[in-house]
């Protein structure tokens, strides 16, 4: 599904070149729930990017469901990202005017499926996350978990490839940060598959591979 092969990628700091990714190589099955774990400037948030086709590596290959990203053009990285993975943020990027049905169907309004059948979808996955009596709330209407929901079910509106969570229990106290992970969980057992980003253990253990990094490399791996 996902292969990195020697990735690497540096940011210039004022004259000092940061190394944000050494030489980092993974790989990701097809319905697999994998998290990568690390302190802060551990490279985890810029990996995270690099998969999720947002940022470019200065060398290396990233294979997406066997085809080369850097081969891709900027019409088809925009496809990609729209139609192959599903985002879901620590501060969830809901738009405060839309309600939850608007926002679950955003991604739609980019392709070619009409508003009645994003509407149907949109209603479908709002159900699945628990949120019909919500759904014609507004973001600011609704608790932390409640908005983290909406997110997942716009995640997944795209019948994506792969989900890239980052962080996606941060800003959420731990009863509604558990309710969160068994709704991924569930998600992963009907067959997604999900790449997580998280520095909390108790998170990090709902998935079946860790991915543990470090100054930019990995430099191990736990299994369930």
């Amino acid at each position: 599904m996902l292969a990195l092969s020697n990735i690497k990628k540096t940011f210039q700091n004022g004259e000092e070149i940061v190394t944000a990714l050494n030489n980092v190589s993974i790989e990701v099955k097809e319905n697999e729930f994998v998290a990568i774990m690390g302190s802060s400037g551990s490279g985890k948030s810029t990996l995270m990017n690099v998969l999720g086709c947002l940022d470019t590596p200065n060398s290396g290959v990233y294979k997406l469901g066997g085809n080369d990203v850097a081969s891709m053009s900027d019409d088809e990285l925009s496809k990609v990202r729209n139609k192959h993975i599903g985002f879901i943020f620590q501060t969830f990027h809901l738009l405060s005017k839309l309600d939850v049905v608007g926002n679950v169907k955003l991604p739609l309004r980019y392709s070619d499926v009409n508003d009645s059948e994003a509407s149907k979808r949109a209603n479908e996955l709002i159900e699945r996350v628990g949120l019909t009596h919500r759904k014609h709330h507004k973001p600011f209407e609704m608790s932390g978990g409640q908005r983290q929901r909406v997110a997942i079910a716009r995640a997944l509106i795209n019948k994506p490839s792969v989900i890239l969570a980052d962080e996606p229990t941060g800003n959420l106290d731990s009863k509604t940060s558990n309710e969160i992970m068994d709704l991924l969980t569930e998600l992963h057992h009907q067959g997604q598959t999900i790449v997580m980003v998280t520095h909390e253990d108790d998170i990090a253990k709902y998935a079946q591979r860790v991915i543990v990094m470090k100054d930019g490399e990995v430099i191990g791996e736990k299994n369930d």
